[in-house]
């Protein structure tokens, strides 16, 4: 099984505090699993840009060297154009952000590939399409 991370959980890998953001644990465990080589992980090219994003907001004085640490991951990249047009055709269909549903398009045009998102609003948007599924139900 091949995960797709989204910025929702990317960025608890930085925020580190179960008190103020929920999951860093699960997202912790999965980080180190796939730093360990044992989770195959696969993310959508926004993704380094979405997190920065995120952590220019929250934790700007951070957000230039946590950028480097993600950015030094390598994170493998789909630029699937397939993904990218199911991405477009998700974000339609659902009324969501392109930025969110690309993560989705990328788990859905691979197979045995799984998005794990801490995005409620967007679980609950999308769940029928499958493949996606709560970080806190992630074993």
């Amino acid at each position: 099984m091949t995960v797709v991370l989204d910025a929702s959980v990317i960025v608890k890998w930085l925020f580190q505090n179960p008190r103020r953001e929920a999951g860093t644990e699960q997202a912790t465990d999965l980080m180190e699993q796939i730093a360990a080589g044992s989770l195959p992980v696969l993310e959508p090219p926004h993704w380094l840009a979405e997190v920065g994003a995120v952590l220019a907001r929250q934790t700007p004085s951070t957000a230039a060297d946590d950028m480097a640490i993600l950015a030094a991951m390598e994170l493998p990249v789909s630029a699937d154009p397939l993904a990218l047009r199911r991405g477009i055709e998700l974000s339609i269909e659902l009324r969501q952000h392109l930025f969110d549903t690309y993560y989705h398009a990328v788990a859905l045009e691979n197979p045995d590939t799984v998005l794990i998102t801490a995005d409620d609003h967007y679980l609950r948007a999308a769940r029928g399409n499958g493949r996606i599924v709560n970080l806190m139900d992630w074993k």
